[in-house]
């Protein structure tokens, strides 16, 4: 059973369409949900929670239908929001306490379960201090722990690293590892950082001002622009210009005499060993590589507009 499924789903807000004709199944493991500004992926989480009823289609999460199954989705699927939502004037343990009853959890399994999961974040010598006075990383963190407090199946996680300094993303993108692999639970992250989601992801789905542009492994998706670097002594615009009149696709130049070379087959291999050959340029490496995904992002952005 895959984790998330949509069929046809579509999502209007008078004459704006948030969602069109979405049809995407999202397997178990980390899945990344990559998508600009005022793509979708806000509008398709609110729908998966039950929170927000489709226009038209379906989508079901670990089996159950979202427009009819809201409560029962609820208790199996833990939420970590974007925005700031924690109340400051109460202690982690007392918040956490409360979110695992609203999820079902009787009193004392859910002080059992806040303990571990403030342990499991990090926070448990900070337990009982009042939220507001956390820092921006200890506040991910307690949004991170309610959305795992009730011991969920699957978790959606919006932006999580978003206010955190480069060591605060880094522990923050292992414990999501770490959910994964140590716990057994689904993830559902969205990021503005692809770098983050090529990281932790197993599965990688690119929405488009709500449109289904990709939904692929991340390995895939990364081995189908596979690149060679190539580095010469001098006149690389030269060689670069010899290349493109051969058919060879040069996808980014890294510095004055070092560029990428798109390698759709072997052929292009050779025809660089020629054109360093012919102009009589010297050649340092060449290095195969694979595309990262934010560049093949910018790659789409460059062709899109041009």
């Amino acid at each position: 059973m895959q984790a998330i499924a949509t069929q046809g789903l579509t999502r209007t807000f008078g004459s704006v369409t948030a969602l069109s004709q979405l049809s995407v199944e999202m397997p178990s493991g980390v899945v990344g949900l990559v998508g600009a500004n005022g793509a979708g992926k806000s509008t398709l989480i609110k729908i998966l929670l039950g929170l927000l009823a489709p226009t038209s289609g379906t989508a079901t999460i670990l089996g159950l239908d979202c427009l009819t199954d809201g409560l029962k989705i609820r208790e199996l699927v833990g939420y970590m929001p974007e925005s700031e939502c924690l109340p400051p004037d109460v202690s982690a343990t007392e918040f956490l306490v409360h979110m695992g009853r609203m999820s079902g959890l009787p009193t004392d399994v859910s002080r059992e379960r806040t303990a571990d999961t403030l342990r499991h974040v990090g926070l448990y010598e900070e337990r009982y201090r009042p939220i507001g006075g956390y820092s921006t990383g200890m506040k991910q963190r307690v949004k991170l722990a309610q959305a795992l407090v009730h011991d969920p199946k699957l978790v959606l996680l919006d932006e999580p690293t978003n206010g955190l300094d480069p060591a605060g993303r880094d522990e923050m993108l292992g414990l999501i590892q770490r959910i994964s692999t140590d716990f057994g639970i689904s993830v559902v992250v969205t990021s503005h950082l692809l770098g983050e989601l090529e990281r932790i992801s197993d599965h990688l789905v690119v929405i488009e001002a709500g449109v289904l542009q990709r939904s692929t492994s991340t390995a895939a998706a990364t081995t189908m622009s596979s690149v060679v670097l190539v580095e010469v002594t001098e006149r690389a615009v030269e060689v670069i210009a010899r290349l493109t009149a051969s058919g060879a696709k040069v996808v980014a130049a890294e510095t004055a005499q070092t560029f990428a070379v798109e390698v759709a087959d072997e052929r292009v291999l050779d025809d660089i060993r020629g054109a360093v050959a012919d102009l009589d340029v010297g050649l340092i490496r060449m290095q195969r590589r694979r595309h990262h995904l934010a560049e093949m992002f910018q790659a789409r952005e460059e062709a899109t507009h041009g």
